[in-house]
């Protein structure tokens, strides 16, 4: 399985890029496309309707101010949508995360923070994860680095001290 990454614009990519990098760390296969619900409305339900006969099992939907991509995605697709509210020059990114996570009852989408592509990417890794060992020993392995890490820093911290 494959994840796919949609971005609303080009310029939303700057952020995406972190999503790509935490995929190709698990190892994970991903496409990364700019499709957008309001210029593009057909390819964007095309995409989302034939997504999982194209091998993905995750969409991670990347959208700044009225962010409705994830939406629209959700909509079509059966497959689990992540939504990525991006920061925009307007309201810091507040209007593309409420548009994100206030969806209609019937057409979840799940919601990371604003530009928090990395916990997308890792949300998209665990998903997928509960139908494969490897990943989900991927997965145990990186929360015990993390920890590892920080029991680290607080060590030297408290030596210092």
């Amino acid at each position: 399985m494959k994840v796919a990454i949609i971005m609303g614009s080009q310029s939303d990519y700057q952020v995406v890029k972190k999503a790509e990098q935490m995929l190709k760390n698990f190892k994970v296969d991903y496409e990364t496309h700019i499709i957008s619900a309001h210029r593009t409305p057909k390819q964007a339900e095309s995409f989302a309707a034939n997504a999982e006969g194209q091998g993905f099992g995750v969409i991670i939907a990347a959208a700044g101010k009225a962010a409705h991509l994830a939406g629209v995605l959700a909509a079509t697709t059966p497959l689990p949508v992540i939504g990525l509210p991006m920061k925009s020059s307007t309201l810091d990114g507040l209007d593309s995360l409420l548009s994100v996570v206030q969806m209609p009852k019937g057409v979840p989408v799940a919601t990371v923070a604003i530009d928090g592509a990395e916990n997308a990417a890792l949300l998209a890794v665990q998903i997928l994860s509960t139908a494969d060992d490897g990943l989900r020993q991927a997965i145990k392995d990186f929360k015990k680095k993390q920890e590892e890490e920080i029991v680290e820093l607080d060590k030297k911290f408290r030596e210092k001290k």
